[in-house]
This record gives C-alpha cells, structure tokens and sequence, in this order.
C-alpha cells in the first residue's frame, strides 16, 4: 500500500508539475496582450496591435501545450485516485466541469478567432477577442483554484453514512475564505511569470541589435508589469495567504516557517537555515527574533504554535520539502522585486536600453518566476499533506486499491519519456517564434 501510495503521488506531482509549466504563463501573458491592443487601439501605432499578435502566437503554443498535459491528469482522477473522486466527485466534479464546460471552450473558440479574424471583425472586435481570451484564462484558473480551496478548507459540505461527500451551500465554493486569497497570488505569480518573459525577449531583440523598436517596447513594458506585479506578490497577496495558512493550517504554517518548538514571547523569523529532523531543530540558522509573530499577527509578543503542539500525525509528512519549498519561493520572490526595482530605476533614467550586464541579467532570469511558481504549489500541497482533504479524508485513503505500484511507475516512465519529446518540440517552436520576431525585417 505504502508503494501505491508512493508512486500514485510521485505520477500525479510529475504530471501537475510539467503541466503547470504552461498555464502559468498564459493566465499573465493574456492580460499583456489585451495591454498591446488596447495601446494599439488608443495609438495607432502598428508596433503595439504585432507585439499584440506576436504574444498571442506564443500564447496559442502554451495553450495547446496545457490542454494536452492537463488530459492526463484528469484520467488520473478515474484511475490512480478512484476511491478520492467517488467520495468527493458530487463536489468537486462541479467545479472541473464548470471549468471545461465554460472557461476553456470561451479561451479556445475566441484565441482561434483573435489568430485568424482580424482583417474580418475589425479592430474593435478583435480586440473583444483578446480580451475574452483573457477572462476565459482567469475564469479557468478561479474555478480550478476554487477546487483546491475546497481541498484545503472544505466548507459547505455534508458527509453522509457511506462516506461520501455532498454539497449543501453551492455558493459557499466560492464565497470560501481560502479562494480569494489564493486566486490572487496565484494570477499574479503568472503574471509575473509573463512580465519576465516580455522583459527577457526584449532584452535578447537588443543585445542581438535586432528588432531594436520592438525590443525596447517589450523591455520596458516588462519591467513595469514585472516589478508592480513582483511587489504585489508579496504583498499583499503572499501575506494574506500566508496568514490564511495560519489561522486554517497551523501545523503546515509551522512546518513552513521551520518552528520546531513554540516559543513564548514571539516567534522568529528564519532567513537561513537546514531542518535537522533528527533533533526537531534548524541548523545554521539566520533568524530575526519576534518579526513573525508581527508579520502573522501584528503583534511582536504573539505566541506562535510550533511543530510540537501538533500530534506526529496531523504534521505534514515531508518537512523538509515544505521547508525549502517556501524559503525558495519566498527567496526568489524578493530576488524578483530587487532585479525589476533596479530595471525600473534605470528605465526612468534612460540607461537600461544600453545597460548590456542589467539585460543579460534580464535575458537569463526567466526561468526563474517558473520555479518559483512551482515551488509555490508545492507548498501549497505539501502543507495540505497528510490529507486530500483538509482534515477530513487522509492521502493514503483517497487511492485506487486496484491499480499496483507496478502499473504506475510503467505509466509515470511512459509520461516522462513522451513529455520530454512534447518539452522539446514546446522550446523549438517558441524558440522558432522568438527568434523570428514579430517582424523579422524591422530594426
């Protein structure tokens, strides 16, 4: 059982992991492109409506990309996790259909007309299109993320003798305190994902010298959404999660913030630092004494409860990965918010177009905001451990007693060699895209 567990949650983290990969930039990068035509529209300036079309093509690619890593997964639901999806099918079933049913047929029907109905609508029209584009993504992720909050807070919700979960408060799914908080962070973690990109493919189109006007205009476009978007990640998005994870899971909060013991006048917050699980404690830690308990609280005395007021069983069952998780995710976040910062500063003073260390900097951050963003569900996951959903239905319950460890690892190994084909053909044709530019002759 320990081995189906393993490997049912080692497929289903591999899948999410590389899916996640594309959403997170389509979500950002659709509300840049209604940016571009509404500056095209205000303008007239040809340049706006191509970076307008250019991004759309590099959207379309990650969209087709999502839609066919994101199949798997949901068989996985039928499959790998049988026993989680009859329990809480009637709950969450409502929510991933209405995201299928509504969200991603208005994204893909209007992409399809943004790509190839320009000269027929009109302006007006297709910058409508662009703009549907952009709520069909945002409405994708706000019912996919109600599901999870579900998971992680469940409210509205009755059990009956069976076991089964049933829905008595339709609208409490998305009046649930854990939706809102979420929904933000998580759309301004994929727009910070875009602005990078926006920003590192003007830095390329001007340290090859090529493309120069279209360089420069994605270059300080991304840069401005890049640190507004950076600032607002932390706060006050990152801190009202944060606090949410508190007040509804204190066990994952302390596992995160690595307290291994409560303390009574405040809590620290830890910098730097390695959980040795051994001795319940951080080693080489760099800490400030009482700002968490500020920062959580508003209160420099305020009691935080540690990792040992919990029952063993109720903590998350790998602490060290939630650990490094959010101190990555927190690290990169301030990392992001410095660089941009910097970037802004020389753009308002005219140096950046010609700051070739700054734009190299720029060129090779992107991969970056996608580890952060990974890290950022990971925690969110680890945290919820060692339940499916929260406090209610464990991990180890939610299974499929007939699939063996056997069958999934031959699947996992099959994912893994057919999405390394689907990675490489997704970097030759964004690659391709980039390296064509939104018109190739311009300079």
């Amino acid at each position: 059982m320990e081995d189906m567990l393993f490997y049912d949650r080692v497929q289903f983290a591999f899948t999410i992991t590389f899916h996640y990969i594309f959403p997170q930039l389509t979500m950002g990068l659709s509300l840049m492109i209604v940016y571009f035509k509404w500056r095209y529209l205000r303008s007239k300036i040809e340049k706006y409506n191509d970076a307008a079309k250019f991004f759309m093509k590099i959207f379309a690619i990650n969209f087709t990309m999502g839609v066919i890593t994101g199949i798997p997964m949901e068989f996985q639901f039928g499959t790998n996790w049988a026993k989680f999806s009859e329990l809480t099918g009637s709950i969450i079933g409502q929510t991933l259909a209405m995201e299928g049913m509504f969200s991603f047929f208005l994204e893909s029907s209007f992409l399809a007309l943004f790509i190839f109905g320009e000269k027929l609508m009109g302006q007006r029209l297709h910058f409508l299109t662009g703009f549907l584009v952009f709520v069909g993504s945002w409405a994708s992720g706000y019912l996919i993320l109600a599901t999870n909050a579900w998971m992680q807070h469940p409210v509205g919700y009755e059990i009956l003798e069976n076991g089964k979960f049933v829905l008595t408060n339709f609208s409490s799914l998305f009046s649930n305190p854990w939706l809102l908080p979420a929904f933000l962070h998580n759309q301004i973690a994929s727009l910070v994902t875009s602005s990078f990109l926006v920003a590192s493919i003007g830095a390329f189109y001007l340290l090859r010298n090529k493309n120069q006007s279209y360089g420069k205009l994605f270059l300080k476009t991304g840069v401005i959404f890049g640190f507004f978007s950076s600032v607002l990640l932390a706060f006050p998005t990152g801190d009202w999660n944060a606090k949410n994870v508190a007040k509804y899971q204190p066990a994952a909060f302390a596992a995160m913030e690595g307290i291994f013991h409560t303390e009574e006048a405040g809590a620290e917050i830890v910098f730097v630092g390695q959980p040795n699980m051994v001795e319940k404690k951080l080693d080489n830690k760099i800490s400030l004494p009482n700002v968490l308990s500020f920062l959580t609280h508003q209160k420099w005395d305020k009691q935080i409860p540690g990792m040992d007021q919990f029952d063993e069983s109720e903590l998350p069952d790998n602490i060290p990965a939630l650990y490094y998780s959010y101190h990555i995710m927190v690290g990169l976040g301030t990392i992001f918010i410095a660089i941009m910062g910097f970037s802004l500063f020389f753009l308002w003073r005219k140096k950046l177009f010609t700051m070739k260390p700054l734009l190299w900097i720029l060129l090779f951050l992107v991969p970056f905001p996608y580890i952060a963003n990974l890290t950022g569900w990971y925690v969110a996951e680890l945290g919820r451990q060692p339940y499916l959903v929260y406090g209610l239905l464990r991990t180890s319950d939610g299974i499929s007693p007939t699939v063996s460890s056997g069958n999934t690892l031959f699947t996992l190994l099959g994912f893994i060699a057919l999405y390394m084909l689907l990675g490489l053909l997704f970097l030759l044709l964004v690659g391709k895209t980039i390296y064509k530019g939104p018109k190739p002759q311009t300079h």
